[in-house]
């Protein structure tokens, strides 16, 4: 009997997004595809490894105790700071 896996990544919640193109390298691209079938054997639904980008990168940022400091920029919040609820745009990677 195995014993379940726990990611940094959780189950990825349902969102908008605009799209966002960036080149990387292949053998980043490998692991993030190989970071997505973890992914999917961990939670028990298949996901694309471009959906998992946003949002390694927003828990990415979310721990980076240098840009915590700095502060907000000012024009861009958080989806926990705004006060309508809406959250912002997710953006969707083409690689």
């Amino acid at each position: 009997m195995s014993t379940p896996r726990k990611l940094r990544l959780g189950p990825l919640p349902r969102t908008e997004s605009v799209k966002l193109t960036f080149t990387c390298t292949a053998s980043l691209k490998a692991e993030l595809d190989r970071y997505a079938t973890l992914h999917a054997q961990t939670y028990g639904e298949a996901v694309d490894a471009m959906a998992l980008v946003p949002h390694m990168l927003e828990a990415f940022m979310a721990r980076d105790r240098g840009f915590r400091r700095a502060g907000p920029s000012s024009g861009m919040t958080s989806a926990k700071q705004q006060p309508d609820g809406q959250g912002e745009e997710r953006r969707e990677l083409d690689v």
